[in-house]
């Protein structure tokens, strides 16, 4: 395909650990988001989108490549994605796109082939395949950003408390108090920066595909004035911290967890204060409202450079943030602000400012972007394509439910999970399956299962699977979820039928 013959271009925009609230639902009248706001004004927002999995690396890889967190395999950070797999990025390139990241993706090599003293094997922020990396931006590992702020006169080290400088606030009044830099030095700033540098010459040589993955708002939580204190904290609703009677809940609070939230932060996430769960909140809405100001000004050069209409815009993020529900902090959860998230399309040609209630998941965007610049998804992604539901249209056969996936386990370290409830690593895990209504929540290592009515607990404040008036809908839902796995385990090869 040539450059004459793609649709247009592609901008793919991720948030990381952005909860859907903030968008589109309570906590949205909150905290000025002006551009996400003028996005979905032009296009389509996904009112139930959800992550498949968690947390940031198995999110990503399930995102990057149509599939569950039961066929990728690259169930943690620093868990490996198999090379085998195609990418929305490996599928591009066969239409002549050159994927581009400004960003991060968060995946971690193959090892086959590779020597162990390769560094690629040493950090598991790496690039998927298929991208090419034009702007680093690691949270951990990362070089380019603080080498910038260095660059810039800032002090940048690592303290003895293994917090790196420019993390730590300007004062110790609590996360409100401002970053030690300015706001146009910003990890948010920079990376917008560096890509509409990048990218102003690139829009010379035909359609393109950018991938721009912004860090926030992920903690830690410090932001540079203004937007430390954009939001106030006192006008903020408190998280209902109510918590369903289960072992995992038990386990989650066993030791002591988040301590990177914010500095300072001890990690015993049940004592936080309701002023300083506000502030925390308020200051998480402030970077969201930073990334905001910024994503408003590469949607400007789209405008400014005549592009929008030739591009497709794709906003969401890799997960959710508990900001304090049932005193969790956080994604590594199974409760729905962790895995309820922003989805918005902007399609060439279409009207927007239109909603779509229906069930989909975050295996769904790249189906979406293959099938946008006349690619068939290959048969292994169990996600498909979003343009039908975009145009008004809703297939048939649309789902009902969505399938979710957590992994809680770790092969070298035991996880407070693991210790709690006395699991081996490869049954620390929970798979969910979630309709309009009813949640049911499913442990490995025999860990008792949750059940939730939706419609009449929208907070999942109590576990019905323990009540035997709702044991037909646990069997039910429990039959459906086996269905779901089974129906969808790896189906690269499985159309095939050679010799027939």
């Amino acid at each position: 395909m040539t450059a004459k013959q793609r649709p247009g271009n592609i901008l793919f925009v991720t948030l990381d650990q952005c909860v859907a609230s903030a968008i589109h639902g309570p906590l949205a009248a909150h905290v000025p988001t002006p551009n996400i706001d003028r996005l979905a004004a032009t296009g389509t927002l996904f009112e139930n989108h959800f992550t498949v999995t968690v947390p940031c690396g198995p999110a990503r890889a399930s995102l990057l490549t149509g599939l569950y967190a039961m066929n990728h395999r690259a169930i943690r950070n620093g868990t490996p994605l198999a090379r085998h797999h195609a990418t929305v990025a490996t599928e591009a390139r066969r239409s002549g796109y050159e994927p581009l990241l400004f960003g991060y993706t968060d995946i971690a090599p193959d090892p086959a082939g590779m020597d162990p003293e390769d560094p690629d094997l040493h950090v598991y922020e790496g690039v998927a395949p298929g991208f090419r990396e034009v702007v680093e931006m690691q949270m951990e590992a990362g070089r380019e950003w603080p080498a910038h702020l260095r660059s810039r006169g800032y002090d940048v080290h690592l303290r003895a408390d293994g917090w790196p400088s420019y993390y730590v606030p300007a004062g110790n009044g609590g996360p409100r108090d401002p970053a030690i830099f300015a706001a146009e030095d910003s990890d948010t700033a920079y990376l917008t920066d560096r890509t509409l540098v990048a990218m102003d010459l690139r829009r010379d040589f035909g359609p393109w595909f950018a991938h721009l993955a912004y860090i926030r708002p992920h903690p830690p939580l410090v932001a540079p004035t203004p937007w430390n204190r954009l939001v106030d904290p006192a006008g903020l609703p408190l998280p209902d911290r109510s918590e369903p009677d289960h072992p995992f809940l038990s386990a989650w609070h066993s030791r002591p967890s988040n301590r990177s939230l914010f500095h300072g932060h001890d990690g015993d996430n049940r004592a936080m204060s309701d002023a300083t769960t506000r502030e925390a909140i308020a200051v998480y809405l402030g970077l969201l409202a930073e990334v905001d100001h910024h994503l408003g000004r590469v949607l400007d050069w789209l405008d400014r450079t005549g592009q929008a209409d030739s591009t497709l815009v794709v906003l969401t993020a890799d997960h959710g943030e508990m900001l304090g529900a049932k005193h969790m902090w956080g994604k590594e959860s199974v409760f729905d602000p962790a895995l309820h998230v922003p989805l918005i399309l902007r399609v060439p040609g279409q009207a927007g400012g239109t909603r779509v209630t229906a069930l989909t998941e975050s295996v769904d965007v790249t189906p979406t972007i293959l099938d946008w610049i006349g690619r068939t998804p290959p048969p292994a992604m169990d996600g498909h394509s979003l343009l039908p539901l975009t145009r008004g249209e809703t297939p048939a056969d649309w789902r009902d439910a969505v399938l979710a996936e957590a992994d809680f386990g770790h092969p070298v370290t035991p996880t407070r999970f693991m210790d709690h409830m006395g699991l081996t690593v490869n049954r620390a895990g929970a798979a969910i399956l979630r309709e309009a209504r009813w949640k049911y929540v499913h442990f490995g290592g025999g860990v008792p299962p949750m059940l939730f009515d939706l419609a009449a607990d929208p907070d999942e404040t109590t576990n019905l699977a323990t009540d035997p008036a709702h044991a037909d809908q646990l069997s039910r839902l429990r039959a459906r979820l086996i269905d779901r796995m089974t129906e969808r385990r790896d189906r690269r090869l499985t159309h095939l039928a050679q010799g027939a």
